[in-house]
C-alpha cells in the first residue's frame, strides 16, 4: 500500500499558516507528500524546501485571479489548486491536509491501519475525520452545528475524483456529474487552527482571500462570534504544534458588542434540536456513510 499526502499553500508565512508543522504531522505515514506552492509574496517556497524530507515533491503554480465568485461556487480557485496537487499524487490513498490542519501523533497508527483495512473494500472510497476547530486561542474550540464536525480527508486514488472547492471531494459517476465519496471513520482527529492567529493576520488573510469566496465582501472583525458556541479545550495539542501559538489560561472572550446575526440564531435553534434528539449531529456532512 502506497500513501500520498498532498496540500496547496500560498503566502503561508504572511497569513500565519502553520503549514510546515501541518506537513510534518503526517510525514511518518506517507510515502510521498505533494505540495502545490502558489507564487507567494513571502518565504513559503523556501520554508517548504527547508523541511528537507525526500518524501516531499514540490509543484509551483499560478493562481487564476479571474474566476468569478458569483456562480455559487465561491472558493473554486482553492478547488483548482487542491486538485492540481491531488492529480500529481501516485499513492493508493491520497491524504489531504490544509495548511492550518494538524494530525495528532497518537492517531497516526490508527489512521494507517484504517487505510490498510479498507484498501480493498470497494464500498469505502474515503475516510473521514473528527474535527476540533480552535478559535481565538489554543484553549478555546467551537461546538456548533454551523461548523462541520467531521470531513473526509483521505480518498482512494483509484477512483475518478476532484475538488470543486477546497473543503471536499466529488466522485465522478459519469461525464455529467458526481457525488460525495462513500466514507467510514478514520479513527483520527484533525486539529484545525485556522482561527488562531493574531488580529492582524486574520484581517490580512480575510483581505487577501475573500475575493475568492464572494463578489460582495462583508465587513469582518476577528472576535465577532456567538459566545455560546465557545468551549474550553482540556485535551493535549499535537506535539508538533506545541510552542507555536501563545499559551492561554482561559476561554477566548469574543467582542462584547457583537450582535447576533440571523444565521447565529438559526444555529442556536439547530443546537437545541440536536439536544432534543439525543445528541444527533446536524452539522453538514461532505460524504455519504459507506454501507459495510
Amino acid at each position: 500500500m502506497k500513501v500520498s499526502g498532498f496540500t496547496f499553500i500560498r503566502n503561508g508565512e504572511l497569513l500565519g499558516y502553520p503549514f510546515v508543522e501541518s506537513i510534518k504531522s503526517i510525514l511518518p505515514i506517507v510515502d510521498e507528500f505533494v505540495v502545490n506552492v502558489g507564487r507567494s509574496e513571502d518565504r513559503t517556497l523556501e520554508m517548504v524546501k527547508s523541511i528537507g524530507s525526500p518524501k516531499i515533491r514540490i509543484i509551483e503554480s499560478a493562481w487564476n485571479e479571474n474566476i468569478r465568485p458569483d456562480y455559487s461556487i465561491g472558493g473554486y480557485v482553492y478547488g483548482q489548486q487542491k486538485s492540481i496537487a491531488l492529480f500529481n499524487t501516485t499513492g493508493d490513498w491520497a491524504f489531504y491536509l490544509e495548511g492550518d490542519e494538524i494530525v495528532h501523533e497518537k492517531d497516526l497508527d490508527t489512521i494507517y491501519k484504517s487505510m490498510e483495512r479498507y484498501q480493498n473494500v470497494d464500498e469505502v472510497e474515503a475516510l473521514y475525520f473528527d474535527y476540533i476547530h480552535f478559535y481565538g486561542n489554543i484553549k478555546t474550540y467551537v461546538d456548533s452545528p454551523g461548523w462541520y464536525r467531521t470531513a473526509p480527508r483521505i480518498i482512494k486514488n483509484t477512483i475518478p475524483n476532484f475538488a470543486p472547492k477546497g473543503l471536499y471531494f466529488i466522485v465522478m459517476q459519469n461525464y455529467k456529474g458526481g457525488r460525495y465519496p462513500k466514507a467510514v471513520a478514520s479513527g483520527g482527529t484533525i486539529y484545525h487552527y485556522g482561527h488562531v492567529r493574531t488580529k492582524e493576520q486574520m484581517e490580512r488573510k480575510y483581505e487577501k482571500v475573500e475575493k475568492y469566496w464572494s463578489n460582495t465582501p462583508k465587513k469582518y472583525r476577528y472576535g465577532d462570534i456567538d459566545p455560546t458556541i465557545l468551549r474550553e479545550f482540556k485535551g493535549e495539542h499535537p506535539a508538533i504544534i506545541q510552542g507555536y501559538f501563545p499559551e492561554a489560561d482561559e476561554v477566548f472572550k469574543p467582542n462584547s458588542d457583537y450582535k447576533l446575526t440571523k444565521k447565529d440564531i438559526r444555529r442556536r435553534w439547530k443546537a437545541r434540536l440536536e439536544k432534543l434528539l439525543g445528541g444527533v449531529d446536524l452539522s453538514r456532512k461532505f460524504y455519504i456513510k459507506a454501507k459495510i
